[in-house]
């Protein structure tokens, strides 16, 4: 086979390559984009709204802000819930918490197996909705964070197709420039002959 022929027959391969990168890269970006727009767009919605300042002075266990909560929650004090890592934080950090102090562990099945077991206890009925509404509030929004981080790795993945679309483009770009300079008479494996 003729170099020239190779190089060229390369290159233009090269060239298929950087346009599926580039438009995986287009692709990656806008799922980001719906990403974030959609987690922020859904929380916006909810009008959650993290305590002020002021709440985190007086944290004590079994209140609203316990002092578990202040390295983690305090940092978005005031603030309205817009995004997946705010959302895991109100849901591991604030929701869980929460949980964890009620009867049984908040944990639902726990509640709901004794509120069977007792259906005029009134007190384990409201527990049992309590647990049920704050249970499935925690999954709604760490759902808002597994799809916000979805959003977070095709944003990388995105610059990553772009940056190896750039590197496919310049190494194509030599494949031809070697192409134009090559005999046309060059073969690719050429053997030298023996005298």
């Amino acid at each position: 086979m003729r170099r020239k022929v190779f190089d060229v027959l390369a290159s233009a391969g090269g060239l298929v390559v950087v346009a599926v990168l580039v438009v995986a890269g287009a692709l990656l970006m806008w799922g980001y984009g719906f990403t974030n727009s959609n987690v922020h767009n859904q929380l916006a919605q909810q009008e959650i709204s993290f305590p002020p300042a002021a709440a985190f002075a007086h944290a004590k266990p079994g209140t609203e802000i316990t002092p578990s909560m202040i390295p983690s929650v305090s940092q978005y004090a005031g603030q309205q819930l817009l995004t997946g890592q705010q959302a895991e934080v109100w849901a591991d950090d604030f929701i869980a918490v929460h949980l964890s102090e009620m009867p049984y562990g908040g944990v639902y099945a726990k509640i709901s197996a004794a509120a069977l077991a007792d259906p005029s206890n009134a007190k384990l009925k409201a527990l049992e909705q309590t647990s049920f509404q704050g249970t499935t509030l925690r999954g709604l929004l760490l759902e808002a964070y597994a799809f916000s981080e979805f959003g977070t790795i095709a944003f990388w993945a995105g610059i990553a197709a772009f940056t190896l679309a750039f590197v496919m483009a310049m190494l194509v770009g030599l494949g031809f420039w070697h192409a134009r300079r090559t005999a046309p008479e060059a073969e690719l494996l050429a053997l030298e002959r023996q005298e």
